[in-house]
């Protein structure tokens, strides 16, 4: 199990794809989900680019020590992930809490290439992520908690789906104790003073139907942005690279291109 360490915290990760000249593709889950959220893209973008996605320190296989946690430390989380695999630069992919992490990983740090972000906002006030909790021993409450972050059409249409991310979310998500330690970090957090230091082609996108993070908060995140575009998933819920994985997929992929082709 490959884990990195920053000082006496450790960390799991998955990799997939590496070697040659791929690049690298890094995943930052949202607050309390593992990092099974991002199974669909990972196996998807793995071989035209390297695929790595790791467990915030609290969740799953990663060490849980205690709270509460902040931007700056989860940061250094992902540089130690990025160092252990030898990454020098990574297109960075976030949902929520992670997306902030990216943001401040953007500016922080001169490892980031690229920002894709999901039901992201800028300040932290506008993340409501409670209704997406349930303890990992309660599969009733990992259902209907997941209902908050996908849409009613979906969870009718894929019911299959949806009992095998309860599956996972058992095997793989935060207790109440981890969680908590993780969203103490999107407090204070008010990245308006500083967006016009994140220079890096930065797309964000939302699904139209999310709960937790409202999409107008995604569009003026997008307009703070020197390089930011947003689109808008239509019906879709907070998890929208979950309901739309295709489409999700092929987009990462045609905006990772479109960087390059610019340069």
């Amino acid at each position: 199990m490959p884990t990195a360490s920053n000082g006496d915290v450790s960390l799991y990760y998955d990799r997939a794809g590496e070697g040659g000249d791929a690049e690298s593709i890094v995943f930052v889950p949202e607050a309390g989900l593992g990092g099974w959220s991002w199974g669909w893209q990972h196996a998807a973008l793995a071989g035209p680019h390297e695929a790595v996605v790791w467990d915030l320190r609290g969740t799953g296989r990663s060490d849980t020590p205690p709270g509460p946690y902040d931007l700056e430390t989860l940061v250094a989380d992902l540089e130690a992930v990025l160092a252990d695999c030898g990454i020098r630069k990574a297109h960075l992919v976030g949902c929520g809490l992670g997306g902030a992490v990216a943001l401040r990983a953007a500016r922080d740090t001169n490892r980031v290439e690229t920002l894709t972000l999901f039901g992201t906002a800028s300040r932290g006030e506008a993340f409501d992520l409670e209704p997406l909790f349930a303890p990992p021993d309660d599969r009733a409450a990992l259902r209907d908690s997941l209902e908050t972050g996908l849409s009613e059409e979906f969870c009718e249409a894929q019911p299959e789906v949806c009992d095998g991310i309860v599956d996972w979310r058992a095997d793989g998500d935060a207790d109440r104790e981890g969680w908590k330690a993780q969203v103490a970090a999107l407090e204070d957090f008010d990245a308006n003073d500083w967006l016009v230091e994140v220079t890096q082609p930065t797309r964000v996108t939302h699904g139209g139907a999310d709960e937790l993070v409202p999409p107008a908060a995604g569009q003026a995140l997008a307009r703070g942005l020197p390089r930011g575009e947003f689109e808008e998933l239509e019906g879709a819920g907070h998890l929208c690279f979950i309901e739309h994985s295709r489409t999700v997929n092929d987009r990462i992929l045609g905006f990772l291109e479109a960087q390059t082709d610019d340069e």
